[in-house]
């Protein structure tokens, strides 16, 4: 069974596309695996200094005990 004409458009699956498919709360959920150069052109994660991690989760915790 092939997911209708108008669903694979939308998630852009074509030929030789490869997905996964995992089931999530009894439901089927099927993701296209993006090839290199889809990864590659997508926004690099923001970048911060091991210091600024540190005094994030200090802060994160601070707030989680009150």
């Amino acid at each position: 069974m092939f997911p209708p004409k108008e669903i694979r458009e939308k998630l852009g699956l074509h030929p030789h596309k490869k997905v996964i498919y995992r089931v999530e709360n009894g439901k089927l959920i099927v993701e296209p695996i993006p090839s290199l150069k889809e990864v590659i052109s997508e926004p690099q994660p923001v970048e911060i200094t091991l210091e600024e991690f540190h005094k994030f989760r200090k802060e994160l915790s601070k707030r989680l005990e009150s």
